[in-house]
């Protein structure tokens, strides 16, 4: 430990209260000034004389002598004011002492001390340390001189010095952008809205998936608005002391109207949000009453003009109904993930700056990338920047690009798990089922990518890429969605008639998939068009406390049955499909063992000549419904 650091440390501080309570509270406490002799000395000198002032102490049962002369004891002078204490015994003798001495005066009385350095004595101990526990809270909080301004907001104010982000900076939000950008107009041009009735609205709430770039929207708001913007956590608020939480809100919202007009941006406002009274236990806690002030504050009894918060969250699900109604937050924003369009904008912002070979495909990167946040896209182009620089390269390409997005997806390759030959093989037969069952199905999207090097907890993957982006799936889609799960355990069973447990992630997704479209896609004509199971669980308690079962042991039955049923036609199919086309598996396989890793191109080379399984039959949801053409009954076969 170095001197700085040992001064800097709390051991200094703690040494230099203790040595200042040893010196001055003795000080402080120590009753007239001489040097102590013994009693008997004392005595004698009472007796034979000498002494012109004597002060008898009862309390402490000491005597203080004034001496014409100066005493000295053994060599050393000790002065002309000595004192010495008697026992109770020797009480009488003393003061028979004193009377018979012939003194020029004496007392009896206690001498009155000074009651102020008598409180003083008894408070120092007590400041120091209160003085020491301050220190303590302040090094503890970052040295922070507002420590003890504990209901003070937290909240950091956006100035015109402080670096903007602007509207120009988003992409992939279009929607947002737009309904943020009136923000803009509320606040420098209030009459413009005031003049035909409409009122301001209070909040804005933007809700959706994290990495989806709620932050970057309240940053841009913050770059493009002419007034205050104040930024806080949802977190910020609640501490260990009960009311700073609302003390804190009163104090933000007394900073904005100051400084009106103005923007509050609460990002995470579902750790002080949540629904009130929920979960086990409930009850009336800080978090509630900052939950309460907060309300009051966005639509109470006094008028907030020309403020508006703006918050942030990933859980509008747990958010108070009362935080959620017109007058509080008056428009809900979603910000969800980008489409091709919006993902090809949000790749061409993360480009600047970082050079790239001529002739990068920006659009087929965002082809590759479906379902990606913006905080995805970003970490891609630098995992893709970081992969080039430690390959000594000065230029982004493909190949960099390809192994950034397969780390992002799936972390990066574990190239020291050095795999036995028949766990290669086995690999390789299964991420070849998948692929297979998934080219030879009617509705499954294209196979663009399959290897077998291990990446996180996985042996091998096989990427399955839909052309277009989709929001929404058909029971077909499904179906074949739960066959292609079942590829890589049906090409085990086909190939070494010894499955493994690689396939425990794929059976798991399958059955997800098939309990969801008996029980909340109505997809079942035994169950029916019916949602078994609540929708409104509650977000505080476990998924098992959450989702309790509203159906009875019979329906519970037949919900098995049927997920059963599902995922094994859904078996069959991949079988089905794999016999048929056992050549072109083999000759799959064989390709992966040699070459690990295959692109899309080089996929649909080996399935020129794939079998393709016949399409289903029309699905009946009841056989009184049957299909109608034009007004005509369809007469199905099985296929």
């Amino acid at each position: 430990m170095t001197l700085k650091k040992f001064f800097a440390g709390p051991l200094f501080w703690i040494l230099l209260a203790v040595a200042a309570l040893l010196l001055v509270v003795p000080m402080l406490f120590s009753s007239g000034a001489g040097n102590r002799v013994d009693t008997n000395v004392g005595m004698g000198m009472l007796q034979d004389g000498g002494v012109t002032e004597a002060q008898i102490d009862d309390a402490d049962n000491r005597v203080d002598l004034q001496l014409e002369e100066a005493y000295e004891q053994d060599g050393e002078d000790l002065g002309r004011s000595i004192y010495f204490y008697f026992s109770e015994a020797r009480a009488e003798n003393v003061v028979a002492a004193v009377d018979d001495g012939d003194l020029e005066g004496y007392t009896d009385e206690p001498e009155q001390s000074n009651w102020f350095l008598s409180m003083l004595g008894f408070m120092i101990p007590f400041l120091l340390i209160a003085l020491l526990f301050i220190w303590l809270i302040t090094r503890m909080s970052g040295g922070n001189s507002r420590v003890m301004q504990f209901g003070k907001s937290k909240a950091k104010m956006f100035d015109k010095d402080t670096p903007q982000v602007t509207f120009t900076d988003v992409a992939g939000a279009e929607e947002a952008v737009e309904e943020l950008d009136e923000i803009k107009e509320f606040l420098s041009e209030p009459e413009k809205f005031q003049r035909l009735g409409a009122k301001i609205p209070k909040g804005v709430l933007l809700y959706g998936p994290p990495g989806t770039g709620k932050t970057l929207l309240a940053k841009a708001v913050a770059g493009e608005a002419g007034g205050s913007f104040y930024s806080i956590s949802g977190s910020d608020f609640v501490e260990m002391f009960v009311g700073v939480g609302a003390s804190r809100v009163r104090d933000l919202f007394k900073q904005a109207k100051e400084n009106a007009p103005a923007i509050i941006f609460v990002d995470e406002i579902d750790a002080v949000g949540r629904q009130r009274g929920a979960g086990v236990g409930g009850g009336n806690d800080e978090r509630e009453q900052t939950l309460n002030q907060l309300l009051v504050e966005m639509d109470g009894f006094e008028a907030n003009a020309n403020i508006i918060v703006i918050a942030a969250t990933n859980r509008p699900d747990v958010l108070d109904p009362a935080l959620l109604r017109p007058g509080r937050f008056d428009r809900q924003i979603p910000v969800e993930a980008p489409d091709f369009a919006g993902r090809r904008a949000i790749l061409g912002v993360h480009a600047k700056g970082k050079p790239m070979v001529e002739g990068l495909d920006l659009d087929a990167i965002a082809r590759k990338t479906p379902g990606y946040t913006g905080a995805d896209l970003a970490n891609v182009l630098n995992e893709a920047a970081l992969l080039t620089a430690r390959s000594n390269a000065d230029l982004i390409d493909d190949r960099a690009v390809d192994e950034a997005i397969d780390r992002v997806m799936a972390g990066p390759q574990k190239r020291t798990r050095l795999m036995k030959d028949h766990e290669r093989r086995v690999t390789a037969y299964h991420e070849g089922g998948h692929a297979l069952v998934a080219a030879a199905l009617n509705y499954s999207a294209p196979v663009t990518k399959i290897t077998i090097l291990p990446r996180g907890r996985a042996l091998g993957y096989t990427m399955v890429v839909p052309e277009e982006d989709k929001y929404s799936t058909t029971r077909n889609e499904l179906l074949d969605q739960i066959a292609y799960a079942m590829g890589g355990r049906v090409a085990e069973e086909i190939i070494f008639h010894d499955p493994s447990t690689g396939a425990a992630n794929d059976i798991q997704k399958a059955t997800e998939t098939a309990r969801r479209m008996v029980t909340e896609y109505g997809m079942s004509s035994k169950v029916g068009s019916v949602k078994l199971g609540s929708g409104d669980s509650n977000p505080f308690l476990g998924k098992e406390m959450a989702t309790g079962r509203d159906y009875s042991e019979q329906m519970a039955s037949v919900v098995d049955t049927e997920v059963r049923a599902i995922i094994e036609e859904a078996h069959d199919e991949a079988y089905q499909a794999l016999i048929e086309n056992r050549h072109v598996l083999d000759r799959l396989a064989e390709e992966l063992l040699r070459v690990e890793t295959l692109n899309a191109h080089e996929v649909a080379q080996i399935f020129h000549d794939v079998r393709k399984r016949p399409r289903r039959r029309v699905w009946e949801s009841s056989p009184e419904r049957p299909i109608l053409i034009s007004g005509e009954t369809v007469e199905q076969e099985d296929s």
